[in-house]
């Protein structure tokens, strides 16, 4: 079995996607080129680790889930394009870089999202990833973050943000709209790694629940940011928020009961962990360090 050492999970995952989104000479160069200008711009890769820890904690092949988390990691970045774009959000920065369609233009951005979507399932069904996890497996899996990423969830959260837009929503509205547009692809990746792995479903529902607490946790942290994060260790302006009359989990709950509410969250979390039998002091960690993150 493959494993990769938990210290190599970024580097790991970033050889990879510079391997499966190439520098080119073909015509389309410039393609490429913001394609890779976004997908290797740094970040957390939280998505990418969450499917290698959760196939390694289920027995799995960690070296062939690589391409799959590769495939999560793509449309993240994707979104984040097009999030930026001036038909969506209108943030000219991104991880303290100017946003893609500032450098490339609406139109090269726009190609290079879409591209980037298309190449997620390229890569997770090729020929290549096929055989080393198999057909089924390999389906499954192409099959949950598909789920994740379109109108039931990532994209469906996004429009549900963009109708909310300088409107006083509900806190159950703006559960529904981070459960899809945040949270989904966040879950996607928990269940990834252990359907690659051939775990159980008892375990596939766990992990998905640890995935739900913590992407829940995760979004609730974004809006604190935004009020009393630091504009340059974020590498975006803050207040970006307020100055939209985005309803936040800070306007409609408060501060103090914003920040309970992660903590309860990330206790959640890693109480999910006991179903597993394994090593669960990395994700315990990881939900804790994500709960008291600055950036």
């Amino acid at each position: 079995m493959g494993r990769i050492d938990r210290a190599d999970y970024i580097s790991a995952v970033e050889e990879a996607l510079a391997r499966y989104v190439p520098e080119t000479t073909l015509m389309q160069s410039e393609l490429f080129r913001a394609m890779r200008y976004s997908l290797l711009a740094g970040g957390k890769r939280i998505r990418p680790i969450l499917v290698l820890e959760f196939c390694g904690l289920c027995g799995g092949d960690q070296e062939a889930a690589l391409p799959f988390a590769c495939a999560v990691e793509m449309i993240h970045t994707y979104s984040l394009i097009h999030d930026d774009l001036p038909c969506m959000d209108n943030d000219d920065m991104r991880r303290g870089k100017p946003s893609n369609h500032v450098v490339f233009g609406e139109a090269q951005a726009l190609l290079a999202g879409d591209a980037l979507l298309t190449r997620a399932f390229e890569v997770m069904l090729s020929s290549e990833s096929i055989r080393l996890v198999g057909a089924e497996k390999a389906a499954n899996a192409a099959g949950a973050l598909a789920f994740a990423a379109g109108a039931y969830g990532m994209a469906g959260g996004q429009a549900i943000d963009l109708m909310s837009e300088g409107k006083q929503i509900s806190i159950e509205t703006l559960q529904k709209m981070d459960e899809c547009k945040t949270g989904a692809l966040i879950r996607a990746a928990a269940k990834m790694g252990c359907i690659l792995a051939g775990a159980e479903s008892n375990l596939i529902r766990a992990a998905d629940e640890y995935a739900a607490a913590v992407g829940f946790a995760f979004q609730i942290v974004d809006d604190i940011l935004d009020v009393k994060g630091n504009a340059e260790t974020l590498g975006k302006p803050i207040g970006s928020d307020k100055e939209k009359e985005k309803s936040t989990y800070v306007s409609l709950l408060g501060m103090e009961k914003a920040q309970k509410a992660v903590s309860q969250l990330t206790e959640d979390a890693v109480r999910t962990l006991d179903a597993f039998s394994g090593d669960t002091s990395y994700l315990r960690t990881l939900a804790m360090e994500l709960a008291r993150r600055d950036r």
